[in-house]
């Protein structure tokens, strides 16, 4: 089994690791250019793979050079998929159960993400906080994004020492949620919701007047009609 990795700054990573039987055997020490055994019987050909001029520092080029260039040739043939970047849709949600003393439980759901490598954590006064959380792994949507969430119990007197904060490569710095009371609303929507009543009130006003005066005008009109089917027609 082997593999590389390129990072940030042309740093260059990699591992060769050999097995028999199913059991670990053997690993190369890519910066010594030795082998590591596993066990007594891994001695003998960690000794004769040394030995051999060229054979470790052969497996250490390949890891570092022709791997690397596989790699970067695999990025580019498939970057519209692997380099894409999602940013999750991130949401806090409140619940209280019966009998819980009074705690409550906030759960963090980021959903939509992409590339599966995410950071969920709750913070008390900055600071991560693992105590009383509870976890779901990464899963997969059927977009081909992610989705997880972490919740946390808390005393609701200590609601606002605690932040969610989320990690992705989607975002350019660590970001921070917490859960909002949609039951208490901005001034400028409360505003915004008395002039919405205010104006069908006036709507609907409008439309009774206009009703009312069309029925008085018709009925008025009515006596006309008593002259009979002929004078009708005549008209």
């Amino acid at each position: 089994m082997y593999g590389c990795e390129l990072g940030e700054g042309g740093y260059k990573g990699g591992h060769w690791q050999e097995a028999y039987d199913g059991r670990d055997f053997l690993s190369l020490d890519k910066e010594t250019i030795t082998w590591t055994a596993a066990n007594m019987a891994a001695q003998v050909t960690k000794r004769k793979w040394e030995a051999l001029p060229g054979f470790s520092e052969g497996r250490k080029a390949y890891l570092e050079e022709t791997c690397i260039e596989w790699l970067q040739k695999y990025l580019d043939y498939g970057k519209e998929t692997l380099l894409r970047k999602e940013a999750p849709a991130v949401k806090v949600t409140r619940k209280v159960k019966a009998g819980s003393d009074g705690m409550e439980t906030h759960i963090c759901r980021a959903h939509g993400f992409y590339p599966k490598e995410i950071d969920i954590d709750w913070t008390k006064d900055g600071e991560v906080w693992t105590e009383d959380t509870l976890r779901e792994s990464v899963s997969p949507n059927s977009d081909g994004t992610y989705h997880s969430w972490l919740s946390i119990k808390m005393d609701p007197k200590d609601r606002g020492r605690y932040r969610c904060r989320i990690r992705h490569d989607s975002l350019e710095k660590p970001v921070d949620f917490v859960w909002e009371n949609s039951a208490s609303l901005p001034v400028g929507a409360i505003v915004g919701a008395i002039l919405a009543v205010a104006a069908a009130v006036l709507l609907v006003t409008g439309i009774v007047l206009y009703i009312k005066k069309r029925q008085k005008r018709d009925y008025k009109a009515a006596p006309a009609s008593d002259k009979g089917s002929n004078s009708s027609a005549t008209a």
